[in-house]
């Protein structure tokens, strides 16, 4: 990529905020070498990357990098033989131990959420756990040489301890004489060259005997090495030296353990350095509220509420921007300061960072294009030193691109044929425009020509765009309106400003007939796309409501079905109760007449028990809910208005009350609700014989008890005596509860049957019919 393009676009500023968000020294560097790339696959495997490292930070934070530093300098130090410090040896041990951290972390979270990328790249660091453990053994976290290192260490520095305790204790009492304090600048005992001394007046050297090893600033004091002390001094540097080459034993011995593992710990930092490399930039795109855009090779990119990066994030203004599918080229009128060239630069930026496998600060669904070149000529090129005016300038650059570019490449040009006749500038645009068009470049220009807005407007493939500015407040709002020409305004901001009218109304007599026509037009297409924006926003906000309206229904259809479910398992629970006691009761009789037949041998025959028993169990109801006509496809059923039927869905019986041609208005209870024709069952009733009006309203078969009794139709008289009639054989059944159909009507047949129940032997109590039983047109009543 063109280096002079790099910093046009300001990517060095982008590297420098991705290099602050490196752990290590070994990340930074690989931050800092960061430079788009042309190939769509190596592109696709850095966003990878870093997408990864993004959803591994958001699930369980970025790996432990503390600990880790760039020790390829030792580590080649160590494979020639040289010795390293206990420094060098105790980062090789921390850098070791920081690689076998991330590798773990990152293993740990690939369990939950898959990382292939990362946890490729961590699969192959190496663990050195013994050389941690050696270097850590021998060496402390201040960088020194342990006792423990080895018995001969611990050996000298015990002798050395003692030594040591024996020279002061010889020099205190010597010190703590009367005769020798009198000749002492200061009672102490002190150091000079690893040998212990006192401090001597130097009018008491001839008196004092011993070796002088220093004196102060002012020569008043000497500082002396006593005789009776130099044999033990002697003895210590001795064992310093001991010491020392001790020392130096361990540190070759843990420098050739090193080097046994040096290639294998640079080729872990090199991991390192790219795994934090990736999590760094996820750091940047945490920072930047960046997302990670779709990448293509088409030519094709398209920003939603794109932001520059480099902007405050509180005054940007985002854009939206398609190139590359009905039209490659964008020429962006407007007025200065607009934001025409920030325009420029967020789209040649966020290329530039996708290409790199960076996030780019923009709303998901964002699509980029790997361009294998990006061009850009935006600011001023005059130069002094190369005796360039502005337009020689701009004019060197673009001769340079089309040189080199591509169909393949965006190429960017701000105030395109500016610096020289306006004529002669626009006409140049044109052809430089219409040149890099046919090529097949992706075009993003800027540009006060209204010469270039009748190009753009005739030329297929190529749009017009502007930057919209308020005239009411003679400011620019940033947005770019793609569509939509900019107009000059001068003669708007003039008359806002004050400017005489009559000096406005001559201006607008010297411009021609051609140019008012443009003008025109371009005000009527503002004026359309703010009311068909209004339109929008209106429609957007009727589709949000109605998003809502959605939502709240579904929930209130789902609340619903849960209490029918809810509802129906309750109902279906106490019928099972109730079969449940009767058939437990059933059997105690059976038992009973079993041990009659037996004890007084009556007539009662075996078989006619077990015949008994069988009709018991087939009285039974079967309570399992009937398959869904979701569950498996039926042919919808034939039904007429007044038929009854079962909804197989809900295990519901009703009557069909409307037919449609598929589905059909049935009233279930108090209920009515549409079922399809598929979910319906037509109930097969058998043929009867023709019966009085009250017996022909009572709807029981003969020897087929019932748990509810249905007196519509019937007079009070006839109702009251059925009701006698079927509360004895509920009784005798040992049904616990049973229920009367009487409808509502006048209220006349469920006053008489509640005040004869209420007298009633065998009722314990009665109520209302609940929800989905028939409300008050029902009574429930509960036998003793």
């Amino acid at each position: 990529m063109d280096g002079k393009v790099l910093h046009i676009l300001e990517y060095h500023k982008i590297i420098e905020r991705l290099m602050e968000q490196a752990a290590t020294s070994l990340g930074r560097d690989l931050c800092g070498r960061l430079e788009p790339s042309s190939d769509l696959e190596e592109v696709k495997l850095r966003l990878q990357a870093t997408d990864e490292a993004s959803a591994a930070e958001r699930l369980k934070g970025a790996p432990p990098f503390g600990g880790i530093a760039d020790v390829r300098a030792a580590l080649k130090r160590a494979k020639i033989g040289g010795m390293l410090n206990p420094a060098e040896l105790l980062e090789i041990a921390s850098t070791a131990r920081g690689g076998r951290l991330v590798k773990r972390h990152i293993a740990q979270i690939h369990e939950d959420h898959p990382l292939p990328l990362l946890h490729g790249l961590a699969g192959q660091l190496t663990e050195h756990r013994a050389l941690e453990e050696s270097i850590a053994r021998c060496i402390d976290e201040q960088a020194y040489v342990v006792d423990q290192a080895s018995p001969e260490l611990a050996a000298i520095r015990r002798e050395l301890r003692g030594g040591e305790a024996r020279i002061r204790e010889k020099l205190e009492q010597l010190v703590r004489s009367p005769s020798v304090q009198k000749m002492l600048q200061d009672a102490i005992i002190t150091i000079r060259g690893d040998r212990f001394v006192i401090p001597v007046k130097q009018e008491y050297r001839g008196h004092f005997g011993g070796i002088v090893h220093d004196q102060s600033g002012s020569g008043a004091t000497l500082f002396i090495e006593p005789e009776s002390i130099v044999q033990m001094n002697n003895k210590l540097r001795e064992l310093k030296m001991a010491e020392e080459r001790e020392i130096e034993r361990i540190l070759l011995r843990l420098t050739a353990e090193t080097a046994e593992h040096a290639d294998d710990l640079a080729a872990n930092l090199e991991l390192l350095g790219q795994l934090d490399f990736a999590f760094a930039k996820s750091r940047l795109a945490r920072e930047m509220r960046a997302s990670l855009p779709r990448m293509n090779d088409r030519g094709f990119l398209k920003l939603k509420r794109g932001r520059h990066p480099l902007l405050p994030p509180e005054s940007v203004v985002p854009l939206d921007v398609e190139l590359g599918n009905s039209y490659t080229a964008i020429i962006i009128t407007g007025p200065n300061t607009g934001g025409k060239t920030v325009t420029l630069k967020t789209i040649g930026l966020l290329s530039l960072m996708a290409m790199s496998g960076l996030f780019v600060p923009a709303d998901d669904g964002s699509q980029l294009c790997v361009f294998d070149a990006i061009y850009a000529d935006i600011g001023d090129e005059q130069s002094i030193e190369q005796n360039l005016s502005t337009f020689s300038g701009h004019m060197t650059n673009i001769i340079r691109m089309l040189r080199e570019m591509t169909p393949k490449s965006l190429v960017l040009l701000d105030e395109l044929g500016a610096g020289t006749d306006p004529a002669e500038g626009s006409a140049l645009a044109i052809a430089i425009l219409e040149h890099i068009h046919r090529l097949g470049c992706r075009i993003v220009a800027t540009t006060h020509y209204s010469e270039l807005k009748a190009y753009a407007y005739n030329r297929k493939g190529i749009i017009n765009a502007s930057m919209e500015f308020d005239v009411q407040t003679l400011s620019p709002t940033y947005r770019l309106l793609v569509g939509v020409p900019g107009r000059s305004n001068a003669f708007a901001i003039a008359e806002r400003l004050g400017l005489p009218r009559s000096i406005i109304e001559r201006a607008r007599g010297e411009v021609s007939e051609d140019d008012r026509r443009v003008e025109d037009m371009i005000a009527s297409l503002e004026e359309d796309r703010q009311s068909a924006e209004a339109e929008r926003q209106t429609a957007e906000s009727l589709r949000a409501e109605m998003e809502r309206l959605k939502e709240r229904h579904a929930a209130e259809l789902r609340k619903f079905e849960q209490q029918r479910d809810r509802m129906l398992a309750k109902a279906q629970e106490e019928a099972r109760e109730a079969v449940a006691k009767a058939r437990r009761e059933a059997e105690a009789i059976i038992a009973d007449l079993r041990r009659m037949a037996l004890e007084e041998a009556a007539s009662v025959k075996e078989h006619k028990l077990i015949e008994a028993r069988r009709r018991l169990d087939e009285a039974m109801p079967d309570l399992t809910p009937k398959p869904s006509a979701q569950g498996a496809a039926r042919k919808p059923v034939r039904v007429e208005p007044g038929d009854e039927v079962t909804v197989i869905s809900l295990n519901q019986k009703g009557v069909v009350l409307e037919t449609g041609e598929t589905e059909a208005l049935v009233q279930i209870g108090i209920l009515k609700m549409k079922v399809a024709l598929s979910d319906l069952e037509r109930i097969k009733q058998p043929p009867q014989p023709k019966q009085p009006q009250a017996a022909a309203s009572l709807k029981r078969t003969k020897g087929d008890l019932r748990m509810e009794l249905d007196l519509r139709g019937s007079t009070l008289e006839d109702a009251i005596l059925e009701v006698d009639r079927f509360l004895d054989e509920a009784y005798l059944a040992n049904l616990g509860q049973v229920t009367i159909i009487h409808g509502k009507g006048t209220g006349v047949l469920r006053s008489g049957i509640r005040d004869f129940l209420r007298r009633h032997r065998l009722v314990k109590s009665f109520r209302d019919g609940a929800y989905g039983e028939g409300g008050n047109g029902v009574t429930v009543a509960e036998l003793k």
